[in-house]
Parts: C-alpha cells; sequence; structure tokens
C-alpha cells in the first residue's frame, strides 16, 4: 500500500497564539514540508485547489511544479484539481509539464470541489454542478489517451482534430476521481476505469464500505481488470509521541477549521467530546501516537482493502515545527510498520 500526504496549506491564524505567518513565510514552509515528506520515505504529497483568503494555493500544479525541483522520488498530485471550474486542456498541459519536470511522478486528482467559490470566479453556474465535471472529465481523458482530439461538448467551445502539447513522459498522466459521499461519483470513477479516492472526513470508517463495494461492482461490471483496481483512503491525520499530546495539539486547529465551516454549512460546532469520540479506535480521526495511527491505518484497511492511504496532516494552522515531527514520525514509524503487517 501506497502513504503519503495530502494538504490544502491553510494558513490561519493559530488558534492558541492568534499568529499568522506571511503567505510567502506558509509557501516556504510547505516546501520544507514536502521535502521532508520525501525524505522519511513517503509515497505520495498531494496538494488541494482552493479560492478562499484561509488557503495560499489556488494553482497546486505550479506549486508541484517547484516541488518536482526539490524531490527525485515522490509522486506529486492535486488534492484536488477542481475540475467543474477548470479547462481541461489547460490542467493536462499543467499536469504534462509537471510531469516532465518530475520525471514522471504527476498525477491528477479530480475531483468537483468541496467549497464553492471557483464557480462564480470563472463564470460557471452551480445548477451545472455534476454536468460541468462529467463534461470536462470526459475531455481530460481523452486528452490523456491521444495527442490529437476531436471533441464537442456543452460548456466548452469544440477541440476540432487538434493536438495538445507537451505530452508528459508517462504514457499516461494518472487521473484520479476524489469522491465524498456521492454515489452516481462512485460509480462513475468504476465506469470510467479510473482509480478513487475516497474521503472521509467524519463519522465512522464503516459507514462508507457501502462506497467501495459499489465501486468494486461497478469497476467489474464494466469489464476491468479487477487486479489493476486502485483505492485510496484519505482521512485527516496528526501523529506525536504520545496520545494525550496529540490530542492536545491537534484540537485547537481542527475544532476551530470545523466549527467556521460547519457555520458556512449549518452544522454545530465542534466539541472536544466529539473530537475524543472521532478519535475512538473505529473513528474517523487518525490522531494519536505512531502506535494508534498505525493501528486506525490498518483497521480502515481491513474494511477498504484500499491499495493507498493519505493522510491530511493540516487541519487548521498547526506549528510549523509540530507539523513536520508529525509528517516524520508518519514516514519514519508509521508507514514502515503498516507496510510490514500488510506486506506491501
Amino acid at each position: 500500500m501506497e502513504l503519503g500526504i495530502y494538504t490544502f496549506a491553510e494558513n490561519t491564524a493559530e488558534p492558541s497564539t492568534g499568529n499568522k505567518t506571511s503567505a510567502h513565510q506558509r509557501m516556504s514552509d510547505l516546501m520544507e514540508e514536502i521535502e521532508l515528506a520525501e525524505q522519511v520515505g513517503l509515497d505520495v504529497f498531494a496538494i488541494g485547489e482552493h479560492h478562499r483568503p484561509d488557503f495560499i494555493v489556488s494553482a497546486p500544479a505550479v506549486v508541484l511544479g517547484a516541488a518536482a525541483a526539490r524531490t527525485k522520488k515522490i509522486k506529486l498530485s492535486s488534492a484536488v484539481t477542481v475540475l467543474s471550474s477548470d479547462d481541461p486542456v489547460r490542467v493536462f498541459q499543467d499536469f504534462a509539464t509537471v510531469d516532465l519536470l518530475s520525471g514522471g511522478r504527476a498525477e491528477i486528482m479530480a475531483g468537483r470541489g468541496s467549497f464553492i467559490e471557483s464557480f462564480p470566479l470563472f463564470g460557471y453556474n452551480l445548477d451545472d454542478y455534476d454536468a460541468l465535471f462529467s463534461e470536462k472529465l470526459d475531455l481530460l481523458i481523452q486528452l490523456n489517451k491521444k495527442e490529437k482530439i476531436s471533441w464537442k461538448g456543452k460548456f466548452r467551445p469544440a477541440i476540432n482534430n487538434l493536438g495538445v502539447y507537451p505530452r508528459p513522459l508517462q504514457t499516461e498522466l494518472p487521473i484520479w476521481v476524489a469522491v465524498g459521499g456521492t454515489p452516481e461519483s462512485v460509480i462513475r470513477a468504476g465506469k470510467l476505469n479510473l482509480p478513487m479516492a475516497l474521503a472521509i472526513i467524519g463519522g465512522m470508517p464503516d459507514r462508507f464500505v457501502p462506497l467501495t463495494d459499489l465501486y468494486r461492482e461497478a469497476y467489474g461490471k464494466a469489464g476491468h481488470d479487477m487486479s489493476q483496481l486502485q483505492l485510496g483512503i484519505n482521512s485527516h491525520t496528526y501523529i506525536a509521541d504520545d496520545s494525550q499530546t496529540a490530542s492536545d495539539e491537534f484540537y485547537p486547529s481542527y475544532a476551530d477549521v470545523m466549527t467556521k465551516i460547519g457555520r458556512e454549512r449549518g452544522w454545530q460546532g465542534m466539541t472536544r467530546e466529539q473530537y475524543e469520540y472521532m478519535r475512538s479506535k473505529t473513528g474517523s480521526l487518525l490522531v494519536g501516537s505512531p502506535q494508534q495511527v498505525i493501528d486506525k491505518i490498518i483497521y480502515e484497511h481491513s474494511l477498504f482493502k484500499n491499495t493507498r492511504f493519505l493522510a491530511q496532516m493540516s487541519v487548521g494552522t498547526l506549528p510549523h515545527d509540530k507539523l513536520m515531527h508529525s509528517i516524520e514520525l508518519f514516514g519514519t514509524v508509521v508507514a514502515p510498520a503498516v507496510k510490514k503487517a500488510l506486506g506491501s
């Protein structure tokens, strides 16, 4: 199983101090996080796309291009590319460029987006939310397979026997579909023979088993080789030397973010009691000592038989040194133990 990290590169005030770093410093810190992830042997580093003041990355490919020049082995992915409000031609060109810069390590994780700011920003109607993604994913897949294409859709001007360049170093860019809890998205990924990344950011993981079962069912019914199926699980994660330290260090930033998002979406604020419940052995939060996180990743694998696990380490703004220590523990203690236990 591959293990890695993804981040939304938050840049908010630390709840415990009220201090906020500059965007320049946060980007410098992000580069150090990526370099450390490779140094400790992790397989993947992925970066999200947002168009809000609380995140610093709106163009993941640009950041991944910088990371490509500072790393040699780690896979570099978006998490996610908000394909619905982007142009698939430019997405393909950007990531093909990252692939050339990195020596064949680029991936695209395409999604519809958990926030909506990009839609009005780029002139799209939210009423077309799903139709936009479906059409643009179709175009992206075709661009990935053929140098010259002819294509016609509803939301983008037609392409008439034109080439799209540059081509990636890899024969094809890996394109993952990122999903939350929408069965239609799961079925789409399976039918299209695309790897699926499932984000579990609340509740109990076992509730998501029907979705991964549905993915396998759609994948098999479409006639794809089941031995080639790739499934990723993405979870909120933080590791410290002991359980109590991890809980205490992660809670302020996590509760701050989840409460703010909750207000936007009509949820209740995050309480410490809810947080500790989610940290339980079968909960969705992988926050604790190295052994607790090892056990939780293995537990999730027993549910999903996933081929990849990505830890979202920064949920809210954490002190850089603490986040770096969490990455170090993940790579040097957790990942080797998980791979040994799973025989991968």
